[in-house]
Protein backbone atom coordinates (compact mmCIF):
# COMPACT_ATOMS: atom_id res chain seq x y z
CA UNK A 1 0.00 0.00 0.00
CA UNK A 2 1.47 3.32 -1.08
CA UNK A 3 1.58 6.15 1.44
CA UNK A 4 0.88 9.43 -0.36
CA UNK A 5 1.03 13.05 0.76
CA UNK A 6 -1.00 15.23 -1.61
CA UNK A 7 -0.34 18.99 -1.40
CA UNK A 8 -2.67 21.52 -3.05
CA UNK A 9 -2.76 25.31 -3.32
CA UNK A 10 -6.55 25.29 -2.99
CA UNK A 11 -8.97 23.48 -0.67
CA UNK A 12 -10.64 20.82 -2.83
CA UNK A 13 -14.06 20.55 -1.18
CA UNK A 14 -16.55 21.42 -2.43
CA UNK A 15 -15.12 20.55 -5.87
CA UNK A 16 -16.66 23.50 -7.71
CA UNK A 17 -14.03 24.43 -10.29
CA UNK A 18 -11.55 22.65 -12.54
CA UNK A 19 -8.57 22.53 -10.21
CA UNK A 20 -10.54 21.53 -7.10
CA UNK A 21 -12.35 18.82 -9.07
CA UNK A 22 -8.99 17.50 -10.24
CA UNK A 23 -7.57 17.42 -6.70
CA UNK A 24 -10.68 16.02 -5.03
CA UNK A 25 -11.34 13.31 -7.62
CA UNK A 26 -7.75 12.13 -7.50
CA UNK A 27 -7.86 12.04 -3.70
CA UNK A 28 -11.04 9.96 -3.89
CA UNK A 29 -9.34 7.68 -6.40
CA UNK A 30 -6.32 7.18 -4.14
CA UNK A 31 -8.62 6.18 -1.27
CA UNK A 32 -10.80 3.90 -3.44
CA UNK A 33 -7.68 2.11 -4.68
CA UNK A 34 -6.41 1.44 -1.17
CA UNK A 35 -3.61 4.00 -0.83
CA UNK A 36 -2.97 5.69 2.52
CA UNK A 37 -3.61 9.35 1.77
CA UNK A 38 -2.77 12.52 3.68
CA UNK A 39 -4.01 15.73 2.05
CA UNK A 40 -2.79 19.23 2.95
CA UNK A 41 -4.25 22.26 1.17
CA UNK A 42 -3.77 26.01 1.37
CA UNK A 43 -7.20 27.47 2.13
CA UNK A 44 -6.94 30.80 0.34
CA UNK A 45 -9.03 33.86 1.15
CA UNK A 46 -10.19 34.07 -2.45
CA UNK A 47 -11.47 30.48 -2.53
CA UNK A 48 -12.03 29.88 1.18
CA UNK A 49 -13.91 26.67 1.99
CA UNK A 50 -14.82 25.86 5.62
CA UNK A 51 -13.51 22.53 6.88
CA UNK A 52 -16.89 21.91 8.55
CA UNK A 53 -18.46 21.45 5.10
CA UNK A 54 -16.17 18.54 4.20
CA UNK A 55 -17.88 15.12 4.47
CA UNK A 56 -16.73 13.29 7.59
CA UNK A 57 -15.71 10.13 5.74
CA UNK A 58 -13.55 12.03 3.24
CA UNK A 59 -12.01 14.12 6.02
CA UNK A 60 -11.14 10.96 7.93
CA UNK A 61 -9.90 8.90 4.97
CA UNK A 62 -7.75 11.71 3.55
CA UNK A 63 -6.40 12.95 6.92
CA UNK A 64 -7.71 16.29 5.65
CA UNK A 65 -5.84 19.42 6.73
CA UNK A 66 -6.12 22.98 5.44
CA UNK A 67 -3.93 25.99 6.23
CA UNK A 68 -5.63 29.39 5.78
CA UNK A 69 -3.77 32.17 4.00
CA UNK A 70 -4.53 35.38 2.13
CA UNK A 71 -2.84 34.90 -1.25
CA UNK A 72 -4.65 37.78 -2.97
CA UNK A 73 -2.63 39.99 -5.28
CA UNK A 74 -2.15 43.67 -4.46
CA UNK A 75 -0.57 46.63 -6.20
CA UNK A 76 1.89 46.97 -3.32
CA UNK A 77 2.84 43.30 -3.45
CA UNK A 78 3.10 43.33 -7.22
CA UNK A 79 5.39 46.37 -7.10
CA UNK A 80 7.67 44.94 -4.41
CA UNK A 81 7.99 41.71 -6.35
CA UNK A 82 9.72 43.60 -9.16
CA UNK A 83 12.77 43.69 -6.89
CA UNK A 84 12.64 39.97 -6.13
CA UNK A 85 13.92 37.05 -8.13
CA UNK A 86 10.83 35.05 -7.21
CA UNK A 87 7.72 34.85 -9.34
CA UNK A 88 4.77 36.72 -7.82
CA UNK A 89 2.57 33.88 -9.08
CA UNK A 90 4.42 31.49 -6.74
CA UNK A 91 5.71 33.58 -3.82
CA UNK A 92 2.15 34.32 -2.61
CA UNK A 93 1.73 30.63 -1.77
CA UNK A 94 4.91 30.31 0.33
CA UNK A 95 4.40 31.20 4.02
CA UNK A 96 5.51 30.06 7.45
CA UNK A 97 2.25 28.41 8.63
CA UNK A 98 2.30 26.07 5.64
CA UNK A 99 5.96 25.26 6.24
CA UNK A 100 5.15 24.39 9.84
CA UNK A 101 2.23 22.15 8.81
CA UNK A 102 4.47 20.29 6.37
CA UNK A 103 7.28 19.94 8.91
CA UNK A 104 4.88 18.40 11.43
CA UNK A 105 3.34 16.05 8.87
CA UNK A 106 6.71 14.90 7.51
CA UNK A 107 8.22 14.28 10.95
CA UNK A 108 5.18 12.32 12.13
CA UNK A 109 4.63 10.19 9.00
CA UNK A 110 6.73 8.40 6.41
CA UNK A 111 5.57 8.68 2.79
CA UNK A 112 6.41 6.90 -0.45
CA UNK A 113 5.08 9.63 -2.75
CA UNK A 114 4.64 13.36 -2.19
CA UNK A 115 2.43 14.76 -4.92
CA UNK A 116 2.59 18.50 -5.55
CA UNK A 117 -0.77 19.35 -7.08
CA UNK A 118 0.30 22.20 -9.30
CA UNK A 119 3.35 24.41 -9.68
CA UNK A 120 2.29 26.91 -7.01
CA UNK A 121 3.12 24.57 -4.11
CA UNK A 122 6.49 23.61 -5.58
CA UNK A 123 8.19 26.29 -3.51
CA UNK A 124 8.24 23.75 -0.67
CA UNK A 125 10.44 21.18 -2.44
CA UNK A 126 13.63 22.05 -0.52
CA UNK A 127 11.79 21.83 2.80
CA UNK A 128 10.30 18.46 1.82
CA UNK A 129 13.74 17.09 0.89
CA UNK A 130 14.99 18.11 4.34
CA UNK A 131 12.39 15.99 6.14
CA UNK A 132 11.54 13.17 3.72
CA UNK A 133 13.11 10.63 1.36
CA UNK A 134 9.84 10.17 -0.54
CA UNK A 135 9.67 10.53 -4.30
CA UNK A 136 8.44 14.03 -5.13
CA UNK A 137 6.06 14.20 -8.08
CA UNK A 138 4.77 17.34 -9.79
CA UNK A 139 1.22 16.86 -10.94
CA UNK A 140 1.15 19.64 -13.49
CA UNK A 141 -2.37 20.95 -14.07
CA UNK A 142 -0.92 23.13 -16.84
CA UNK A 143 2.42 24.11 -18.29
CA UNK A 144 2.02 27.37 -16.40
CA UNK A 145 4.59 29.40 -18.33
CA UNK A 146 2.84 28.51 -21.61
CA UNK A 147 -0.57 29.36 -20.19
CA UNK A 148 0.57 32.76 -18.96
CA UNK A 149 2.51 33.49 -22.13
CA UNK A 150 -0.68 32.89 -24.12
CA UNK A 151 -2.47 35.27 -21.79
CA UNK A 152 0.34 37.81 -22.23
CA UNK A 153 -0.11 37.71 -26.00
CA UNK A 154 -3.82 38.50 -25.60
CA UNK A 155 -3.37 41.31 -23.05
CA UNK A 156 -4.40 44.68 -24.52
CA UNK A 157 -3.06 46.95 -21.76
CA UNK A 158 0.55 47.98 -22.42
CA UNK A 159 1.25 48.39 -18.68
CA UNK A 160 -0.15 44.97 -17.79
CA UNK A 161 1.64 43.43 -20.77
CA UNK A 162 4.99 44.83 -19.60
CA UNK A 163 4.47 43.56 -16.05
CA UNK A 164 3.26 40.16 -17.24
CA UNK A 165 6.30 39.81 -19.46
CA UNK A 166 8.55 40.15 -16.39
CA UNK A 167 6.45 37.71 -14.38
CA UNK A 168 6.21 35.12 -17.15
CA UNK A 169 9.99 35.16 -17.47
CA UNK A 170 10.37 34.54 -13.72
CA UNK A 171 7.69 31.87 -13.81
CA UNK A 172 9.34 30.04 -16.68
CA UNK A 173 12.67 30.05 -14.85
CA UNK A 174 11.00 28.69 -11.71
CA UNK A 175 9.05 26.05 -13.62
CA UNK A 176 12.21 24.79 -15.32
CA UNK A 177 14.02 24.57 -11.95
CA UNK A 178 11.13 22.60 -10.44
CA UNK A 179 11.09 20.16 -13.36
CA UNK A 180 14.75 19.42 -12.66
CA UNK A 181 14.22 19.00 -8.90
CA UNK A 182 11.25 16.61 -8.85
CA UNK A 183 11.59 12.84 -9.29
CA UNK A 184 8.74 12.53 -11.78
CA UNK A 185 6.03 14.53 -13.53
CA UNK A 186 2.36 13.72 -14.08
CA UNK A 187 0.84 15.81 -16.85
CA UNK A 188 -2.88 16.07 -17.52
CA UNK A 189 -2.53 15.92 -21.32
CA UNK A 190 -0.21 14.25 -23.81
CA UNK A 191 0.51 17.69 -25.27
CA UNK A 192 1.86 18.85 -21.91
CA UNK A 193 3.69 15.53 -21.46
CA UNK A 194 5.64 16.16 -24.66
CA UNK A 195 6.60 19.64 -23.44
CA UNK A 196 7.88 18.28 -20.11
CA UNK A 197 9.84 15.52 -21.85
CA UNK A 198 11.56 18.14 -23.99
CA UNK A 199 12.36 20.25 -20.92
CA UNK A 200 13.65 17.29 -18.86
CA UNK A 201 14.97 14.47 -21.07
CA UNK A 202 15.09 11.17 -19.20
CA UNK A 203 12.76 12.32 -16.42
CA UNK A 204 9.86 9.88 -15.76
CA UNK A 205 6.72 11.54 -17.16
CA UNK A 206 3.24 10.11 -17.53
CA UNK A 207 -0.18 11.46 -18.46
CA UNK A 208 -3.13 11.13 -16.09
CA UNK A 209 -6.38 12.68 -17.23
CA UNK A 210 -8.83 13.91 -14.60
CA UNK A 211 -11.31 11.14 -13.93
CA UNK A 212 -14.94 11.44 -12.90
CA UNK A 213 -17.61 9.19 -11.42
CA UNK A 214 -19.24 8.42 -14.77
CA UNK A 215 -22.20 6.62 -13.19
CA UNK A 216 -23.18 9.83 -11.39
CA UNK A 217 -23.49 11.74 -14.65
CA UNK A 218 -25.60 9.30 -16.64
CA UNK A 219 -28.76 11.04 -17.74
CA UNK A 220 -31.88 8.99 -18.43
CA UNK A 221 -34.83 10.10 -20.49
CA UNK A 222 -35.73 12.39 -23.35
CA UNK A 223 -33.01 14.07 -25.41
CA UNK A 224 -35.31 15.94 -27.79
CA UNK A 225 -34.37 19.61 -27.98
CA UNK A 226 -37.24 21.70 -26.67
CA UNK A 227 -35.92 25.16 -25.89
CA UNK A 228 -32.92 25.37 -28.24
CA UNK A 229 -30.59 26.40 -25.44
CA UNK A 230 -26.84 26.78 -25.82
CA UNK A 231 -24.72 27.32 -22.73
CA UNK A 232 -21.29 28.32 -21.51
CA UNK A 233 -20.45 27.15 -17.97
CA UNK A 234 -17.07 28.00 -16.44
CA UNK A 235 -15.27 29.47 -13.43
CA UNK A 236 -15.42 33.11 -14.39
CA UNK A 237 -12.59 34.26 -12.12
CA UNK A 238 -10.12 32.62 -14.54
CA UNK A 239 -9.08 35.03 -17.28
CA UNK A 240 -9.08 32.51 -20.19
CA UNK A 241 -12.72 31.71 -19.40
CA UNK A 242 -13.64 35.40 -19.53
CA UNK A 243 -11.79 35.75 -22.84
CA UNK A 244 -13.73 32.79 -24.21
CA UNK A 245 -17.09 34.31 -23.27
CA UNK A 246 -16.08 37.68 -24.74
CA UNK A 247 -14.96 36.02 -27.98
CA UNK A 248 -18.22 34.12 -28.46
CA UNK A 249 -20.40 37.12 -27.60
CA UNK A 250 -18.45 39.47 -29.88
CA UNK A 251 -17.87 37.17 -32.83
CA UNK A 252 -20.46 34.39 -32.90
CA UNK A 253 -23.65 35.10 -30.99
CA UNK A 254 -25.18 37.53 -33.50
CA UNK A 255 -24.64 35.02 -36.32
CA UNK A 256 -26.26 32.23 -34.31
CA UNK A 257 -29.21 34.33 -33.14
CA UNK A 258 -29.81 35.68 -36.65
CA UNK A 259 -29.99 32.13 -38.01
CA UNK A 260 -32.06 30.63 -35.16
CA UNK A 261 -34.28 33.32 -33.64
CA UNK A 262 -35.79 31.11 -30.94
CA UNK A 263 -32.48 29.98 -29.44
CA UNK A 264 -31.23 31.15 -26.06
CA UNK A 265 -27.68 31.59 -24.73
CA UNK A 266 -27.02 30.95 -21.03
CA UNK A 267 -23.71 32.00 -19.44
CA UNK A 268 -23.06 30.65 -15.96
CA UNK A 269 -20.23 30.21 -13.49
CA UNK A 270 -18.94 31.28 -10.11
CA UNK A 271 -17.39 34.72 -9.51
CA UNK A 272 -19.12 36.19 -12.55
CA UNK A 273 -17.73 39.68 -13.34
CA UNK A 274 -20.23 42.52 -13.18
CA UNK A 275 -19.74 43.38 -16.84
CA UNK A 276 -21.28 40.04 -17.79
CA UNK A 277 -24.11 40.33 -15.27
CA UNK A 278 -24.96 43.73 -16.79
CA UNK A 279 -25.15 42.38 -20.34
CA UNK A 280 -28.29 43.43 -22.17
CA UNK A 281 -28.51 41.35 -25.33
CA UNK A 282 -31.62 39.62 -26.69
CA UNK A 283 -32.04 36.01 -25.56
CA UNK A 284 -28.84 36.08 -23.46
CA UNK A 285 -29.18 35.06 -19.81
CA UNK A 286 -26.27 35.46 -17.36
CA UNK A 287 -26.94 33.70 -14.07
CA UNK A 288 -23.65 33.53 -12.18
CA UNK A 289 -23.02 30.77 -9.67
CA UNK A 290 -24.73 27.38 -10.03
CA UNK A 291 -25.57 25.47 -6.86
CA UNK A 292 -26.56 22.23 -8.58
CA UNK A 293 -24.48 21.64 -11.69
CA UNK A 294 -26.23 18.34 -12.46
CA UNK A 295 -29.59 20.08 -12.77
CA UNK A 296 -27.99 22.84 -14.83
CA UNK A 297 -26.45 20.45 -17.34
CA UNK A 298 -29.68 18.49 -17.66
CA UNK A 299 -31.74 21.65 -18.23
CA UNK A 300 -29.63 22.93 -21.12
CA UNK A 301 -28.65 21.48 -24.43
CA UNK A 302 -25.62 22.48 -26.48
CA UNK A 303 -22.37 23.14 -24.62
CA UNK A 304 -19.85 25.76 -25.75
CA UNK A 305 -16.11 25.65 -25.00
CA UNK A 306 -14.70 28.60 -27.02
CA UNK A 307 -11.34 28.80 -25.21
CA UNK A 308 -8.53 30.66 -26.95
CA UNK A 309 -5.77 30.30 -24.35
CA UNK A 310 -4.75 27.89 -21.64
CA UNK A 311 -2.85 24.69 -21.09
CA UNK A 312 -3.91 21.53 -19.33
CA UNK A 313 -7.31 19.87 -19.38
CA UNK A 314 -10.85 21.23 -19.67
CA UNK A 315 -12.65 19.32 -16.95
CA UNK A 316 -15.93 20.92 -18.00
CA UNK A 317 -15.68 19.01 -21.31
CA UNK A 318 -15.22 15.75 -19.41
CA UNK A 319 -18.26 16.61 -17.30
CA UNK A 320 -20.26 17.63 -20.36
CA UNK A 321 -19.45 14.40 -22.18
CA UNK A 322 -20.30 12.37 -19.09
CA UNK A 323 -23.70 14.08 -19.05
CA UNK A 324 -24.13 13.29 -22.76
CA UNK A 325 -23.96 16.86 -24.04
CA UNK A 326 -23.41 17.88 -27.64
CA UNK A 327 -20.30 20.10 -27.48
CA UNK A 328 -18.78 22.72 -29.77
CA UNK A 329 -15.20 23.57 -28.81
CA UNK A 330 -12.07 25.21 -30.12
CA UNK A 331 -8.96 23.07 -30.56
CA UNK A 332 -7.47 24.66 -27.43
CA UNK A 333 -10.65 23.92 -25.50
CA UNK A 334 -10.52 20.20 -26.28
CA UNK A 335 -6.76 19.88 -25.85
CA UNK A 336 -5.73 16.71 -24.07
CA UNK A 337 -9.03 14.86 -24.47
CA UNK A 338 -9.18 11.96 -26.98
CA UNK A 339 -12.08 13.41 -28.95
CA UNK A 340 -12.91 12.87 -32.62
CA UNK A 341 -14.28 15.84 -34.55
CA UNK A 342 -17.63 15.03 -36.09
CA UNK A 343 -18.11 11.89 -34.01
CA UNK A 344 -18.31 12.96 -30.34
CA UNK A 345 -17.65 16.70 -30.58
CA UNK A 346 -17.49 19.53 -33.12
CA UNK A 347 -14.22 21.48 -33.30
CA UNK A 348 -14.05 24.98 -34.79
CA UNK A 349 -11.40 27.67 -34.44
CA UNK A 350 -12.74 30.75 -36.21
CA UNK A 351 -15.99 32.68 -35.69
CA UNK A 352 -17.68 31.57 -38.92
CA UNK A 353 -16.96 27.87 -38.38
CA UNK A 354 -17.83 28.00 -34.68
CA UNK A 355 -21.13 29.75 -35.38
CA UNK A 356 -21.95 27.32 -38.18
CA UNK A 357 -21.31 24.34 -35.90
CA UNK A 358 -23.67 25.70 -33.24
CA UNK A 359 -26.34 26.47 -35.83
CA UNK A 360 -26.04 22.95 -37.26
CA UNK A 361 -26.69 21.38 -33.87
CA UNK A 362 -29.64 23.68 -33.19
CA UNK A 363 -31.25 22.68 -36.49
CA UNK A 364 -30.19 19.04 -36.85
CA UNK A 365 -31.64 16.76 -34.17
CA UNK A 366 -30.09 13.63 -35.67
CA UNK A 367 -26.58 15.08 -35.59
CA UNK A 368 -27.01 16.37 -32.07
CA UNK A 369 -28.35 13.04 -30.79
CA UNK A 370 -25.41 11.22 -32.36
CA UNK A 371 -22.87 13.55 -30.71
CA UNK A 372 -24.61 13.18 -27.34
CA UNK A 373 -24.55 9.40 -27.48
CA UNK A 374 -20.95 9.14 -28.68
CA UNK A 375 -19.76 11.69 -26.10
CA UNK A 376 -21.20 9.62 -23.27
CA UNK A 377 -19.67 6.43 -24.67
CA UNK A 378 -16.25 8.11 -24.72
CA UNK A 379 -16.68 9.28 -21.13
CA UNK A 380 -17.55 5.78 -19.92
CA UNK A 381 -14.53 4.32 -21.71
CA UNK A 382 -11.86 6.91 -20.84
CA UNK A 383 -12.81 8.92 -17.75
CA UNK A 384 -13.78 6.43 -14.99
CA UNK A 385 -12.00 7.86 -11.94
CA UNK A 386 -11.09 4.65 -10.13
CA UNK A 387 -9.47 3.20 -13.28
CA UNK A 388 -7.69 6.47 -14.07
CA UNK A 389 -6.11 6.68 -10.60
CA UNK A 390 -5.29 2.95 -10.55
CA UNK A 391 -3.12 3.50 -13.62
CA UNK A 392 -1.37 6.41 -11.90
CA UNK A 393 -0.68 4.29 -8.83
CA UNK A 394 0.97 1.69 -11.07
CA UNK A 395 3.26 4.46 -12.33
CA UNK A 396 4.02 5.48 -8.73
CA UNK A 397 4.86 1.86 -7.86
CA UNK A 398 7.32 1.78 -10.76
CA UNK A 399 9.22 4.73 -9.27
CA UNK A 400 10.17 2.50 -6.33
CA UNK A 401 11.35 -0.51 -8.38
Amino acid sequence: MLRILQISNKAPFPPNDGSSIAVYNMAKGFIENGAELHLIAINTSKHFKPDKDVPADFKRDSHYLTVPQNTNTSLHGAFLNLFSGQSYFVSRFCFRAMEKALEEKLTQHKFDIIQLDGLFVAGYIDLIRKYSTAKIVLRAHNVESILWNRHLLNEKSAIKRTYLKIQVKKLKRFEESVIKKVDAIVSITDVDKKTFQELAPGKPVTTCITGVNVDYYKKPGDRHLKQKTIFYFASMDWMPNQEAADWFLSNCWKKVFHAVHDCKLVIAGKNMPQRFLKLNQPNVLVIGNINNSKDFYNQHDIMLVPLLTGSGLRIKIIEGMSYGKAIVSTTVGAEGIPVTHGKNILIADNPDDFSAAVIELLNNDEKRHSLESEAQKLAEKEFDNKKVVANLLSFYESLHV
